[in-house]
């Protein structure tokens, strides 16, 4: 694919020449980032106190967590349209706005459903922050190593908001609600809002692409087809719900990019994927991003649920794995010279595959140094492998695109994310469903509760002490990490399954 000159693509604002300029920028844009993979990992730890307040079935824990992504990930790409044509950066002050007032709101749900809705709503907002930011740092950062040097600062600190997301969720959580979670939004973006008019250059796409509303329709119905078939057949749904889900989401893909195709300015221009760098590079970072948030799913229950410890020693056990993606996401750009940028990419992957690895053979019974050992191999792959694929799609293309691109790439973080709950979240339901013994004489609500889920069973057990309790929280454990075996079987072969496609895609 050829790649156009760079052109002059901030149209209003201050300049971008003088280098303290640009960083305190790139400050100002760490923000959101932060607070979304914040948010998300926090989210996590929140997940049993959740359960035990709005008692949600299975499926719907799922999309407490998967609604979010799975909402951002439809829209990135328009939005990353509409950053193209208003302004990135007077979309990412749109996003920021709307997503604090939802936030807020989301601190006081009344119900599992209605925390569902306002996930979803988070989604519409955050798809106006994300690629902004990554489109901003495009344009900001013109020179490639320096660009490379802020790509790393910017996965970082997806790294470094993961990491804190679980100190902070789980000191947020001994001392309030669940609702402080939410609530923490709000003092994040109060600085963007003030200091973003002020250092961040306005720009935009001389030529953009229409919005297309049935564009955006369809995309929607792709994504969430697709993730609500794989939901369906893991709660038993039948076998006609799950066939209709994933024909609607098959269906709604192909007429997308058969509508990209035949416009003449698309939304998304989908010829991109013929890059195969791009292209390679996007898998990349989807099937990194699947095998951490999926990981994070099951190690932030077993920590609590299962061994028993509190949100903020549960947060503290996973920081030297969650820091360990800032160390080597940083390293990554150190090694790109004395190995080629698909080296490290492969290497990461390679490095994802053996964490969950080390727990599919080491860790029988939940064996908790098997799963943190795991967790800082994996971890040191996600920040190699993630660092390098960001940079290659968007130096892929041309600069002019950098909207379209970094949309892209966010979209196949979130997708990874959706993915990461749905495939691996589903897989563990119906292992633990499938191999929990729940005890006869319980009530007929009580037993439902406990055989759906692992929160509900500890629920349960706690209401009935002496032996009925102990064989169900037995059980419910075992069953639970026989669950986490399997998804950790399933994740090494993906990972590994990527590297050698990624070793192939971007070798040149």
């Amino acid at each position: 694919m050829t790649v156009s000159t760079p052109t002059a693509l901030p149209t209003s604002g201050p300049p971008i020449a003088s280098a303290r300029r640009r960083w305190a920028a790139l400050v100002v844009l760490m923000l959101p980032v932060l607070l979304v993979s914040v948010d998300n990992t926090a989210l996590s730890f929140a997940v049993p106190s959740l359960a035990r307040d709005l008692q949600p079935s299975a499926t719907q824990l799922l999309w407490l967590v998967d609604a979010y992504p799975l909402v951002l990930a439809a829209l990135l790409v328009p939005m990353g349209s509409v950053g193209d044509r208003v302004g990135r950066r007077r979309l990412l002050l749109v996003g920021a706005t709307g997503f604090a007032l939802v936030s807020a709101a989301a601190a006081f749900a009344p119900s599992a459903g209605w925390l569902v809705a306002a996930r979803a709503s988070l989604g519409f907002f955050g798809a106006m922050l994300m690629p902004a930011t990554l489109s901003l740092l495009r344009n900001i950062f013109t020179d490639a190593q320096e660009r490379r040097k802020a790509i790393a600062v910017w996965a970082a600190g997806f790294s470094g908001g993961a990491a804190l997301g679980p100190i902070v969720g789980g000191w947020l959580l001994e001392h309030y609600e669940w609702g402080s979670i939410f609530l923490m939004a709000v003092p994040v973006l109060v600085p963007l809002l003030l200091l973003g008019p002020v250092l961040l250059p306005e720009s935009r796409d001389p030529d953009p692409g229409p919005v297309d509303p049935a564009a955006i329709v369809l995309a929607v119905l792709a994504l969430g087809g697709l993730v609500f078939a794989v939901k369906a057949a893991g709660a038993g749904d039948g076998l006609l719900v799950v066939l209709v889900a994933a024909g609607v989401g098959v269906a709604a893909g192909v007429t997308f990019v058969r509508r990209m195709l035949t416009r003449p300015q698309p939304m998304l221009d989908v010829r991109l994927f013929r890059n195969r760098v791009f292209s390679g590079a996007l898998a990349t970072n989807l099937v990194a991003v699947f095998a951490f948030v999926g990981f994070i799913f099951f190690l932030s229950q077993h920590l609590q649920l299962v061994a028993g410890h509190s949100p903020m020693v549960a947060g503290w056990l996973m920081v030297p794995g969650l820091f360990t993606t800032i160390v080597f996401g940083l390293l990554a750009v150190r090694l790109v010279g004395p190995l080629t940028p698909a080296q490290v990419v492969v290497l990461g992957l390679l490095l994802n595959a053996a964490g969950y690895a080390v727990v599919a053979l080491l860790g029988s019974e939940g064996t908790l140094l098997a799963l943190l050992g795991g967790f800082v191999i994996l971890s040191a792959g996600v920040g190699m492998a993630e660092t390098i694929s960001n940079d290659l799609a968007l130096s892929a293309v041309p600069p002019e695109k950098a909207g379209a691109a970094s949309a892209v790439s966010e979209m196949a973080y979130e997708v990874g994310a959706v993915l990461g709950v749905a495939v691996l979240g589903t897989l563990l339901n119906v292992a633990y469903r499938t191999g929990v013994d729940v005890p006869s004489g319980l009530p007929d609500d009580q037993a439902a509760l406990a055989g759906e889920t692992l929160a509900g069973a500890v629920e349960v057990a706690q209401s009935w002490p002496g032996a009925v309790g102990e064989a169900l929280l037995a059980s419910a454990a075992s069953a639970f990490d026989h669950g986490v075996l399997l998804t950790a079987g399933v994740g090494a072969v993906l990972t590994a399954v990527m590297a050698l496609v990624a070793r192939r895609a971007l070798r040149d």
